[in-house]
C-alpha cells in the first residue's frame, strides 16, 4: 500500500479558514468498474489533525465503495464569497458509537430517520493529503469593482488567489 502523506500546520490552517463555512460538500468515490460516483454530503466536523467526518448509513454505495478503494476527492464551494476547495485524501468507515454521540446533531433526522441509535448508521472518515483552493480577498464588492475596471480599460483581474497544498492533486 502507497505512504499516506497528512498535511502540515500551516496547510491544515489554510483548508480549515477556507472550508470552516462551507456545510455541503461534494465527494467522489470510485465505483468497481472505475466510474466515478460523486454525491452531497453535510459536513460535521474536522479534527485537529484535518480529518473530516461525515455520516452515512453502513449500506450505501459509498461505503462500498470505499471499501474498494479508499482514495476519495472532495470539492468545497461558497460562491457568495467565492471561496472554492478541491482535496484528495482517503475514507475510512468508523463505526463508533461514541463518536457518532459526539457528532450527532438533531438536524441529522432528516436524512436518518430513526436517529443516532440506528444500527444502520455508521461514519466515514476523510484525511486530506493534498488540494488546491481558488478564493478572492475582498469578495464580491472587490470583483464587482474590477469587472467594471475590465469593462472600461479591458484590464484583466488579477485579485484571485490559487494555491496546491499537499501533494499534487489527483
Amino acid at each position: 500500500m502507497e505512504t499516506q502523506r497528512t498535511l502540515n500546520a500551516l496547510e491544515l490552517d489554510k483548508l480549515r479558514d477556507r472550508i470552516k463555512d462551507i456545510r455541503i460538500c461534494m465527494l467522489t468515490t470510485q465505483e468497481a468498474d472505475g466510474d466515478f460516483h460523486t454525491r452531497p454530503m453535510a459536513t460535521h466536523d474536522m479534527d485537529p489533525d484535518g480529518s473530516l467526518w461525515f455520516f452515512t448509513y453502513e449500506n450505501s454505495n459509498k461505503v462500498d465503495e470505499i471499501r474498494q478503494n479508499p482514495r476519495v476527492a472532495l470539492a468545497f464551494a461558497d460562491t457568495d464569497s467565492e471561496v472554492y476547495v478541491s482535496t484528495t485524501g482517503y475514507a475510512e468507515v468508523v463505526k463508533d458509537r461514541g463518536k457518532i454521540d459526539e457528532l450527532w446533531s438533531d438536524i441529522l433526522k432528516t436524512w436518518f430517520p430513526n436517529g443516532k441509535d440506528d444500527p444502520e448508521i455508521t461514519l466515514l472518515k476523510v484525511t486530506t493529503n493534498a488540494g488546491e483552493y481558488w478564493d478572492r480577498p475582498g469578495g464580491k464588492m472587490v470583483k464587482l469593482f474590477e469587472m467594471a475596471k475590465g469593462a472600461l480599460t479591458g484590464a484583466s483581474d488579477k485579485t484571485g488567489r490559487n494555491e496546491k497544498f499537499g501533494d499534487e492533486p489527483v
